[in-house]
């Protein structure tokens, strides 16, 4: 997940606000140093999304671990499910990813170590963070006898990092199925929050279909497919759609230098904002690329959805100000951020409005998918805390 922008505190230390449950910030302190361990046995299994072997090492300690606390645990397609069957009426879900943006070797040259309050490491992050918050975090409620849930699912996908395309339909259905869906990507090191919504992603693909011919003897004969595409690419740079963003990327045309090119394509990034931007993005260039400059040539828009935008509800906002309170209770204050132009898995999970969704439960941290990633020691205690406290709240709320 891309790092989080826009931050706005609303809220903090509240006046009045209920005081600590000291037990479990007690209870937080002694994970911490468990935390740890686990977070370094993790970072020092490399997985990034193309090394299967990697991340199926992530998935063992995963589903071993969700095991010995009590979970039936299913594995397929490379994902991670466990589900605890408790005694309370609210189903409760917990999602983070295995995956990272690392190539194969790149502990050799980016290595795990401690310095002062930061542990860096790559993909400590992003996201064996939430991984790791999310196995202790169930393990001290359990410890304390909590069970204030009907049932509690935890969901650790392998290919959030390239757009979740094998665990995206997994997550937006079992969520369809919970009350919550507490996600653990990592918050930003310089302001602990929550994220409010983060943009969907798809691909715009143009292709230009014009005509071939000698480049030398007779290129009028041709239809220029480079010439019409650029012109396309000119018109359509600063298209304006609400709920949609689109920056042209990539292009290609021709085979040869001494032939008209008889087709051309280019390819886009789009970044969603609202749940129609995609329709509402293709209608606006279709009819924009309608009338050719180049006669007689064809073009064409499609645009493939991936990861659609997270927008938290208004009842998800509201379970925000709760996160905020929470935090108040141990005298920290908590964002909560507006938005960010990467995607999460959050908006499979809030696709079909069931559930409440919230992100961005990890450890604070910073160097996302650079060479200084890192997580900061001094959040564990309060996020285990806040993720906990949530959890209560959740499984108590009528």
């Amino acid at each position: 997940m891309k790092k989080l922008i826009l931050a706005v505190v609303l809220g903090g230390v509240l006046h009045g606000a209920m005081a600590a449950d000291q037990g479990l910030l007690e209870a937080a302190r002694t994970q911490q140093a468990p935390l740890l361990a686990t977070l370094k046995e993790l970072v020092l299994i490399e997985s990034g999304s193309s090394d299967t072997a990697g991340v199926a090492r992530v998935a063992d300690v995963s589903a071993r671990r969700l095991t010995a606390l009590g979970a039936a645990v299913e594995r397929k397609d490379g994902i991670v499910t466990g589900r605890f069957t408790g005694k309370g009426s609210k189903r409760l879900m917990l999602i983070a990813h295995m995956d990272t943006v690392y190539q194969p070797g790149i502990l050799a040259t980016q290595q795990y170590h401690v310095d002062g309050n930061r542990v860096y490491g790559p993909g400590i992050a992003d996201d064996k963070s939430g991984i790791a918050l999310i196995l202790h975090t169930i393990e001290m409620l359990h410890a304390r006898g909590w069970r204030d849930y009907a049932q509690l699912t935890v969901i650790f996908n392998p290919d959030e990092e390239v757009g979740s395309r094998a665990s995206g339909e997994w997550i937006a259905t079992q969520a369809a199925q919970h009350d919550f869906v507490f996600s653990c990507e990592p918050n930003g090191a310089q302001m602990e929050g929550i994220l409010l919504s983060a943009s969907g992603i798809a691909t715009a693909t143009m292709t230009v279909q014009g005509r071939a011919a000698h480049a030398g003897v007779a290129p009028k004969v041709g239809r220029n497919a480079l010439i019409e595409l650029s012109h396309q690419l000119l018109q359509t740079q600063d298209i304006n759609v609400p709920g949609a963003q689109l920056n042209w990327t990539r292009a290609n045309a021709g085979l040869v230098t001494n032939q008209i090119p008889a087709s051309a394509t280019a390819q886009g990034d789009v970044r969603l904002s609202a749940a129609d931007g995609a329709q509402r993005l293709q209608q606006a260039l279709s009819e924009k690329v309608a009338k050719p400059l180049v006669a007689d040539t064809v073009t064409t828009v499609a645009i493939e959805q991936g990861r659609p935008p997270f927008i938290a509800t208004d009842a998800a906002r509201a379970w925000a100000a709760r996160a905020q309170a929470i935090y108040g209770e141990i005298d920290r204050k908590l964002a909560l951020y507006p938005g960010t132009g990467g995607g999460t898995d959050a908006g499979y999970a809030s696709r079909s409005g069931k559930a409440i969704v919230l992100e961005a439960f990890g450890l604070a941290g910073d160097g996302v998918h650079g060479k200084d990633e890192y997580i900061t020691i001094d959040s564990i205690v309060p996020r285990l805390y806040l993720l906990s406290r949530m959890m209560q709240e959740a499984g108590a709320s009528r």
